[in-house]
């Protein structure tokens, strides 16, 4: 059987120029550039998130300089036949595979004043390592010492809002621009007409006022960022408007839960083997106002976890009550802390932790005034112990990540 493939791309040209359409914003007004039916097995090339924009070198100025306002492309959106408002859209992610020619992937750190990331406190410069694809391994240049296989996946998936639904997320996320709107990192991202692209000029003429960014994940899926959600696995999305109108993009070779560095993941260029279902009045019969999700039956088998316990006490000393962010940060700070003493940088560790596949958890939300969030290190992807010993660690020659030019590494 011939697969056929809806959506194609082509790495060499800009988002502009691609074979196929691409959008970087979320409108229900957007033109569909592909048909499938229900049952059908179809395949969707994909850019990376950033079109291009970070190159397979030593030099971190491009994650520096990266323009957010463009970020994701995502390919589509696709019609699905017979899907109606309230339906649920079954999505099956049958493969995911890197682009042939193109086997590696970047993973990055954005300056503070320029996308920031979970821990731009402590480090606010910009960095990125790139990664290497052997078959289903990656290893890098910029965090020696490590090499594990990858749980491949689609960070970003879902089907177009309804004009109302739009609404409302713009409306809410205003809202909370307004109660800080000069803070650094912006609280959201709202519309803008830079960097849009919508398939044509007078399509984000139109609607770029109020089409939504793509960063956060919202009702209908978008950037979810779900690691698990690999080869195998099947998502239920709530469908907004005929026909679905299904997006996708981010392809992660790896990623490590949380994604922490906010370009944490393993990025690429991929390509997806899909199938869907339609369950008529699917919302409605299950209560769906999210999606769901199955995870598939293929991952790495790591199972011995060097993990680290966060708590909600910030690195200052202050008690915050059951605040499970509070509680993951200080996890992921332990770990870092932990993965310097044998001879990381801060950078290059805050790098792993979002591109290996580790394991975050929240482990307890009810014992007042702490929650408890747990981080856990995949022992079996280092080359050397991690694990605590009488005489402590022994400390190995790991160099740098790529930093921003002038910048010393932080020890």
């Amino acid at each position: 059987m011939t697969i056929r493939t809806v959506c194609k791309v082509d790495i060499s040209k800009p988002a502009s120029e691609q074979p196929t359409p691409v959008h970087n914003r979320w409108h229900p007004n957007i033109n569909s550039v592909a048909t499938v039916l229900p049952g059908e097995l179809f395949k969707v090339e994909c850019i990376d998130w950033t079109g291009g924009q970070i190159s397979n070198n030593d030099d971190a100025s491009d994650i520096a300089n990266v323009d957010l306002s463009q970020v994701h492309y995502l390919s589509g959106p696709i019609h699905v036949s017979g899907a109606e408002p309230g339906d649920l859209l079954c999505v099956e992610i049958s493969d995911v595979q890197p682009i042939p020619g193109n086997e590696w992937g970047f993973t990055g750190i954005f300056a503070r004043n320029n996308g920031g990331g979970f821990l731009d406190e402590h480090y606010p410069e910009a960095a990125k390592a790139i990664w290497d694809f052997e078959g289903i391994f990656a290893k890098s240049r910029h965090i020696p010492g490590v090499r594990f296989a990858g749980l491949i996946h689609p960070g970003l998936m879902g089907c177009a809002p309804s004009q109302e639904l739009l609404e409302t997320w713009n409306k809410r996320e205003a809202e909370l621009i307004s109660t800080d709107p000069n803070r650094i990192p912006a609280l959201a991202n709202p519309p803008t007409l830079k960097g849009a692209w919508m398939h044509n000029a007078s399509c984000t003429h139109s609607h770029g006022h109020d089409a939504a960014r793509t960063v956060p994940p919202r009702e209908h899926g978008g950037n979810c960022d779900i690691k698990n959600l690999s080869r195998g696995s099947k998502v239920y999305f709530p469908v907004y408007v005929t026909g679905a109108k299904l997006s996708m993009g981010d392809i992660h070779f790896s990623q490590g839960d949380g994604e922490i560095s906010f370009c944490g993941a393993i990025e690429m260029a991929g390509i997806l083997t899909l199938k869907t279902e339609i369950i008529k009045n699917g919302m409605a019969l299950y209560g769906a106002k999210n999606p769901i999700y199955l995870p598939g039956p293929v991952e790495p088998r790591y199972n011995r976890l060097l993990t680290f316990q966060g708590i909600s006490v910030d690195e200052a000393g202050k008690q915050f009550f059951l605040d499970a962010t509070i509680s993951y940060r200080m996890a992921c700070l332990n770990a870092i802390e932990h993965l310097k003493k044998f001879g990381y940088t801060g950078y290059q560790a805050y790098l792993l932790l979002g591109a290996a596949p580790v394991e975050g958890k929240l482990a307890g939300i009810v014992d007042v005034p702490n929650a408890c969030a747990t981080i856990g290190l995949p022992l079996e992807i280092f080359d050397f112990d991690l694990t605590p010993v009488s005489g402590g660690p022994i400390v190995h020659n790991l160099g740098d990540c790529a930093r921003v030019v002038g910048k010393k590494p932080s020890k």
